[in-house]
């Protein structure tokens, strides 16, 4: 960091592992939220990605020969494992997770050098290879709890995460099924497939978007959005994140797509339910400002949550994935240096950058 930014440095008591937590603090509210709405399934699943996280941070420091917390001290692997478990499908299965671990943690973070030396987001680099390779498992969204004849009890959701089925002999997918006027994978996806089945009419944009704005509210889409976002404005209270990055991501998404459904005729996304809707606000304020693999320059966070946020826009209106905030971020990931070096403060006591 000090390679890039000039002295005099400030000095914050903050440890990482502290920081961490904070974040982990901050992402309470949303857990509870999808708690509510979509059962124990949530909580199993942080189980499962913190316990085999704790053994990959162990095994880790073994095979370097560090002391054996020497990885988990940090609190940056756990932190990790939670965002993982929180953006898969509650009742997915539970070797899911684990792979998506092995991917993130191993070969996004410790390969690299570990904390402060990977260039991409692990979580997300475990989330978007789960996605490429098990769309079926990423996409088995059970709809709120409440609308289901027979919820998943706690036992349910163990069976359904360990054997695929409930102690009942139902699968993910049987219970899907059994509600009517919800449509999973998720909203998101459920509208791009409809809209492209159904053709760009007026009569099926309506039906569309009235279909949406239920499901995306009353499956608690909208619930979730904002507590990710009562907690995003927490940890900027905090300084634990800065503002630039989700403000210009948000903004800049924001901007194209009230640009698009003020000029288009093909395609209509309600602005305010698309940043309400899908991992946009989870996205904006908990992956997209992760301190190593995004910008640390003040003018290059602006350009960086931009960049994420017009590439969001991209994919979701021009893609094929509904959602596209996982691909955003590591796409700019990639940019991170180049952003960096052009966007460097003046150097204190300077003029112009000179001596």
């Amino acid at each position: 960091m000090f390679r890039m930014i000039s002295s005099p440095h400030t000095h914050s008591s903050n440890l990482t592992a502290k920081i961490m937590w904070w974040v982990i603090v901050a992402m309470l509210p949303a857990l509870v939220v999808q708690w509510y709405f979509f059962g124990y399934g949530v909580l199993i699943q942080i189980g499962i990605a913190v316990v085999f996280t704790i053994v990959i941070e162990l095994l880790v420091a073994k095979l370097r020969k560090k002391p054996m917390t020497f990885y988990l001290a940090d609190m940056s692997g756990i932190l990790s494992a939670v965002i993982l478990a929180m953006a898969i499908p509650p009742y997915s299965p539970y070797w899911l997770i684990i792979i998506g671990l092995i991917v993130g943690l191993i070969l996004a973070k410790h390969v690299y050098g570990g904390l402060g030396q990977n260039i991409f987001n692990p979580a997300m680099v475990g989330y978007a290879l789960l996605l490429v390779s098990y769309p079926v498992q990423m996409t088995a969204w059970l709809p709120p709890v409440e609308l289901l004849s027979e919820p998943p009890t706690l036992a349910d959701s163990f069976s359904l995460i360990f054997s695929s089925v409930t102690t009942d002999g139902f699968t993910i997918h049987q219970l899907i099924q059994s509600v009517d006027g919800i449509s999973q994978a998720t909203v998101l996806d459920g509208t791009k497939t409809t809209l492209t089945l159904t053709g760009q009419t007026p009569e099926s944009i309506t039906t569309v978007f009235n279909t949406l704005l239920d499901n995306i509210f009353w499956g608690g889409w909208v619930q979730v959005n904002i507590a990710f976002l009562c907690g995003g404005l927490f940890l900027t209270y905090k300084r634990i994140i800065h503002w630039q990055i989700p403000v210009s991501m948000l903004a800049c998404f924001a901007l194209f797509s009230v640009a698009t459904d003020l000029f288009s005729q093909t395609e209509t996304w309600n602005m305010p339910l698309q940043l309400f809707s899908g991992a946009m606000m989870f996205g904006a304020f908990f992956i997209a400002t992760d301190p190593v693999s995004a910008s640390i320059t003040p003018r290059g966070k602006l350009i960086f949550g931009a960049l994420v946020g017009l590439l969001v826009y991209l994919i979701r209106y021009y893609g094929n994935y509904p959602d596209g905030v996982a691909f955003a971020v590591l796409l700019a990931n990639i940019c991170v240096p180049l952003i960096d070096h052009y966007t460097q403060p003046r150097l204190y006591g300077t003029r112009g950058g000179k001596r």
